[in-house]
């Protein structure tokens, strides 16, 4: 299966929409910061900018960003068109849903107008499919070699992300913990943050799609694996960064049980993350060649022949 020109060129026209929604809003912060390299550290969790003044995006904001803009491109020319619009669309909806509760209009307002979009995709990518018609236009699935890699990395952060929240739950109280799901003032989070307990659930529960889509080498697994995956190393990224520069890594015996563990899985989602992108952006399984079929013989003589036959 594949769609056809306008379901691809609508479904590049709402993610170009997507993504100019971040940039309002992070030139919005640029202009309030003043210093690209200042609203980073604020993403990555420099809690020195927090006396100073606040974001209203999160690191959530780039990445999307980011799969927003290769979406848009496999759109218009990639045979998996269908599948990165359905899993970019479903990643939207799943992140951006608790912005519904916010308390800002113009946060609200923007998530309103982001889950319309992101919806747009889904159903875009469902309309618009249409029937192959030359092997070029079947999506290939992944080789069974990276497949199952990048299933085993995507499978081990899935755990990863559902044990450190179950921890969490565990170890704050019940109001701590409906904040962290529900993004209570108690938190202080940006605008258009997506409350950690909440992001934690979802982004495992994408690691496992990934990595059960992978293990089956369906067809959707590649576009799948590659959102699951920058996501993963962008979230990496970010924690060995601030660990980097508040010096845990040198002192990295000293920290305690929870900064080991979280410089760790950090590291471990950084390099995994970088992992998955590579394999699952490897050169697919050869499409299958339909045969042609059999050209017809010539009837078989009637018998008895007649005369002169």
């Amino acid at each position: 299966m594949t769609v056809t020109r306008p379901a691809r060129l609508t479904g590049a026209a709402l993610c170009g929409a997507l993504a100019l929604v971040i940039v309002v809003w992070l030139l919005r912060d640029l202009a309030a910061f003043g210093s690209p390299a200042e609203l980073a550290w604020y993403w990555a969790g420099e809690h020195v900018f927090l006396l100073r003044r606040r974001s209203a995006t999160s690191l959530v904001d780039p990445l999307l960003l980011v799969a927003y803009a290769v979406t848009a491109v496999a759109a218009l020319r990639s045979s998996l068109a269908a599948p990165a619009l359905a899993a970019t669309g479903g990643v939207t909806l799943a992140l951006r849903l608790p912005g519904l509760w916010s308390t800002g209009v113009d946060a609200l307002v923007t998530t309103l107008l982001t889950l319309a979009l992101a919806a747009g995709l889904v159903v875009t990518a469902a309309a618009g499919r249409r029937p192959a018609e030359s092997p070029h236009e079947t999506p290939a699935r992944p080789r069974r070699g990276p497949a199952v890699g990048a299933g085993v990395l995507c499978a081990v952060a899935g755990f990863a992300w559902a044990a450190w929240e179950v921890r969490w739950a565990r170890e704050l109280p019940v109001e701590a913990t409906v904040d962290r799901f529900t993004g209570g003032r108690s938190l202080l989070l940006p605008a258009l943050a997506v409350p950690p307990a909440w992001q934690n659930v979802m982004l495992g529960a994408l690691f496992l799609a990934a990595a059960g889509s992978a293990f089956a080498r369906a067809a959707h697994a590649r576009p799948l694996g590659l959102l699951a995956g920058l996501l993963m190393a962008g979230w990496g990224l970010s924690g060995v960064a601030i660990a980097l520069r508040l010096g845990w890594a040198e002192h990295f015996a000293a920290l305690d049980d929870d900064g080991r563990l979280t410089l760790a899985t950090s590291a471990y989602a950084l390099l995994a993350g970088a992992a998955v992108l590579v394999l699952l952006s490897l050169r697919g399984a050869p499409r299958p060649v339909p045969r042609e079929p059999v050209a017809a013989l010539p009837p078989a003589p009637p018998h008895p022949r007649p005369p002169g036959w």
